[in-house]
C-alpha cells in the first residue's frame, strides 16, 4: 500500500503556524497542528526548527513529505518568516519570497494559489486576536534549483515553485495504487459514454471545460496513459480523445506510455526526428535538438516561420499528432486479445498559454461530437 503524504501548501502552513506560535508565546513548537480544510482533517506537521529574529520576527522551518509519490520535493526545506505589523487593511498579508516563483501571465504574482492562500489564512487567522496584523513571507530556499527540473516555465512560471493544488493530501500520482484509482474513475464513466477525453494533468482538464467538453467525459491519467488506453479498450471505449501539453503527450509519438520524467523522456529526440523527417536543414534541426526544453524547441520553430514565412510548426506538430495517434493504436492493439476492432484514438497538442497547437485529423472529427 503506498503511503499518502502532504502537498507542499501544508508544510508552508505548518512553518508559519510555527513562526506565529513563537511570537506569540515565545515557545517553539515541534508540531503543528494544520486544518486541511480538504479533506476536513487535521494534520500533525513536524517542525524542524524555529528561531526569534526580532521582537516582531520569527522564522520556523518545515520540510516536504509527500508520501511515496515520486515528488522532487521531498525532503526540502520549506521557510516562514513572520512579522508583526500595525499598518493595512489585511490582518494576513501573504508573499512569496526566494524560491516562489512569479506568474509571469498575471503580473508576476508569487505562484500561491488558492487553496496554499485559503490554507494560509484560515490556519493563521484563528491565532489572531482582534486587530492584531501580521505579514508572512513564504521562502523556498531550493526552490529556484529545483525549478529548472519541472515544467513550471512552461505554464509561466519562472524563477521557483509553485504551492499548488486543491487539497492537503498528497497523492502518489506514479504508484500503482493511484493508478488504481483513475481505473475506477474510467470503468464509471465508461459505462456511460463511448467518448472520452483523457487528460495528464490539471492544465488539460481545465482547458477541456473551457472549451465546452463535458467534464463528465473527462478522464485524468496523470501519467499511466499506457494503462489507461488498454483499460478503456476493454471496457468498450469507442472513442479516446489524448488532450494534453505538448511536452508530454508529444512521448507518446516515440512509444513511450509512461510518461514520468523519472522513467523516460525522449522529446527532443522526437523533435528533431519529426523536424528532419519534415525537411528542416540541419542547423534547424541541431537548434531544436539542443533545445532545452519543449517549449523553447516550439519557440524556435515559431520564430522560424516568422522570419522566413514558413509553416514549420504546423508540418512538424502535425506529424507528431497524427504518429501520436497511430501508436496509441498500436500499443492498444498489442494488449488487446482480440485481433479485430479498436478504440480510435485522437490527439490535440496545447502550448504553455494554454493555446491549441495543433488537432489530428482524428482529433477533429472528436471535438465536433464533444463539444
Amino acid at each position: 500500500m503506498s503511503r499518502s503524504g502532504y502537498t507542499l501548501p501544508v508544510f508552508a502552513c505548518a512553518a508559519a503556524v510555527a513562526a506565529l506560535h513563537w511570537l506569540r508565546d515565545r515557545q517553539p513548537l515541534t508540531l503543528a497542528s494544520i486544518d486541511l480544510i480538504e479533506p476536513a482533517k487535521i494534520a500533525e506537521i513536524p517542525i524542524e526548527q524555529v528561531a526569534g529574529l526580532s521582537e516582531n520576527t520569527a522564522l520556523a522551518i518545515a520540510r516536504s513529505d509527500p508520501g511515496d509519490n515520486l515528488d522532487l520535493t521531498k525532503d526540502t526545506p520549506i521557510w516562514a518568516l513572520i512579522e508583526w505589523r500595525e499598518q493595512g487593511d489585511d490582518t494576513v498579508i501573504i508573499k512569496g519570497g526566494e524560491g516562489i516563483g512569479r506568474q509571469v501571465n498575471a503580473d508576476d504574482k508569487p505562484a500561491i494559489y488558492a487553496y496554499a492562500q485559503r490554507l494560509l489564512q484560515e490556519n493563521l487567522q484563528r491565532m489572531l486576536a482582534p486587530g492584531e496584523k501580521i505579514t508572512v513571507t513564504i521562502i523556498l530556499p531550493e526552490g529556484r534549483s529545483l525549478a529548472v527540473r519541472t515544467s513550471n516555465s512552461a505554464f509561466g512560471v519562472v524563477e521557483g515553485l509553485s504551492l499548488l493544488g486543491t487539497t492537503g493530501i498528497s497523492q502518489p500520482l506514479s504508484t500503482p495504487d493511484q493508478l488504481g484509482v483513475f481505473r475506477a474513475e474510467l470503468q464509471n464513466k465508461a459505462s456511460r459514454f463511448e467518448s472520452l477525453v483523457f487528460c495528464i494533468g490539471e492544465n488539460g482538464l481545465d482547458l477541456a471545460r473551457k472549451l465546452g467538453i463535458n467534464p463528465e467525459q473527462l478522464v485524468k491519467t496523470a501519467n499511466w496513459l499506457g494503462p489507461m488506453l488498454v483499460e478503456a479498450d476493454v471496457l468498450g471505449v469507442k472513442e479516446i480523445l489524448l488532450f494534453g501539453y505538448h511536452g508530454k503527450l508529444m512521448k507518446l509519438a516515440g512509444g513511450i506510455f509512461h510518461t514520468h520524467h523519472y522513467l523516460a523522456d525522449g522529446r527532443r529526440e522526437i523533435l528533431a526526428a519529426h523536424c528532419a523527417i519534415a525537411g528542416l536543414k540541419s542547423p534547424d534541426i541541431q537548434a531544436v535538438f539542443n533545445s532545452a526544453t519543449a517549449e523553447a524547441a516550439l519557440t524556435y520553430l515559431k520564430s522560424l516561420d516568422a522570419s522566413t514565412g514558413s509553416d514549420w510548426v504546423n508540418q512538424v506538430y502535425s506529424a507528431i499528432a497524427e504518429t501520436i495517434d497511430v501508436r496509441s493504436q498500436e500499443y492498444i492493439q498489442n494488449h488487446r486479445e482480440s485481433s479485430t476492432g479498436s478504440t480510435i484514438c485522437g490527439s490535440i497538442l496545447f502550448d504553455r498559454d494554454r493555446k491549441i497547437i495543433v488537432k489530428s485529423k482524428t482529433a477533429g472529427l472528436l471535438m465536433g461530437k464533444l463539444c
